[in-house]
């Protein structure tokens, strides 16, 4: 529970900034747009760190999920193949009994006698036996498959609690975003960023020409240009940073985790002077990540209020590069 805590404690933070915001704000009549936009970028990073957390619980919850479905899969077959053993040695039995020359008194009269009806009871009680063995091998399996579900089933009951303590803190986080909203309006006149279609068709055209899974990443980047910042989406119409990212690359047939740290985990890491366009560059802290698209931009979902836009990758410090593998 403890990456829990520290998750709600930056939900804390998120508010406590906002917070410290608000009466600033009353007390400057006319904020400068400047001014303004260093706060809400302060902001939006502090709400961005508890996104992408919680982008991590729910990869995690999708991961754990996934693998109980598997094992309740093989759970089944294993429990209709005990059942199955079982039935087969009572018909064994009955069969042999039936018409296997084991009743005792036909047996001892016959040319072979007792010799010829022990080594049919030999048998009979050998493949038993066997049958017996394997009813075992199948219970100990499903026993333990039972086990590691059970494990699991307990994993995402936890996981399960986390996010609901997450919903409740889901308030907080947009009311931070209603305040940023708020704050960007009075900067720029508009809640959001003004939709540029003319500079979005303008940048479309502009595709560099990427060859591969690189390339389909990198067009579906410039396609979801203008798109607007939605915490925890990864489209179509909306994106968080992990979100675009995970998108583009899945446009490509790669998967990637919705969460930036993840992604920093499946990536191969390169260095600057290796960068090509549909690599990733991640920035300090592991909070945003970006599709590098050559010439030294990168395509992004910035913050809140903002939308997907091509810009310098230099925008804050970088942590490092990836290359989707």
């Amino acid at each position: 529970m403890s990456s829990l805590r520290n998750l709600l404690r930056t939900v804390a933070l998120a508010g406590m900034s906002a917070a410290l915001i608000a009466p600033t704000a009353v007390a400057r009549a006319e904020p400068s747009p400047a001014d303004l936009t260093r706060r809400i970028e302060t902001s939006s990073t502090e709400l961005e760190r508890v996104v992408e957390s919680y982008n991590k619980l729910r990869e995690e919850i999708k991961t754990n999920e996934a693998a109980v479905a598997r094992l309740q899969a093989r759970i089944g077959p294993l429990e209709e193949q005990a059942k199955q053993s079982q039935a087969d040695v009572g018909k064994l039995a009955s069969t042999a009994y039936k018409t296997g020359g084991l009743r005792t008194a036909d047996a001892l009269l016959r040319a072979e006698g007792a010799t010829a009806l022990l080594d049919r009871l030999g048998t009979l009680d050998q493949l038993t036996r066997q049958r017996q063995e394997s009813i075992s091998g199948y219970t100990a399996d499903q026993r333990r498959l039972l086990d590691e579900k059970s494990r699991l089933d307990a994993t995402l009951t936890r996981q399960a609690a986390q996010a609901r303590e997450l919903a409740a803190g889901k308030k907080q986080i947009e009311q931070d975003l209603a305040r940023l909203y708020e704050l960007r309006e009075q900067a720029y006149g508009s809640a959001t960023e003004r939709p540029e279609p003319k500079a979005a068709v303008a940048e479309a055209r502009n595709v560099p020409a990427v060859a591969g899974d690189a390339g389909a990443a990198v067009r579906y980047a410039f396609g979801a240009l203008g798109k607007p910042y939605v915490w925890a989406a990864d489209g179509p119409n909306g994106y968080d940073c992990s979100g675009l990212t995970s998108a583009a690359w899945r446009a490509a047939g790669k998967s990637l985790p919705h969460n930036t740290r993840m992604q920093w985990g499946a990536v191969a890491h390169i260095g600057r002077g290796d960068l090509r366009p549909g690599d990733l560059v991640f920035y300090s802290g592991l909070g945003h990540v970006a599709l590098y698209v050559g010439d030294g931009q990168v395509i992004d979902a910035p913050s809140a209020g903002r939308n997907v836009l091509k810009r310098g990758m230099n925008m804050m410090p970088i942590q490092g590069y990836g290359r989707v593998r």
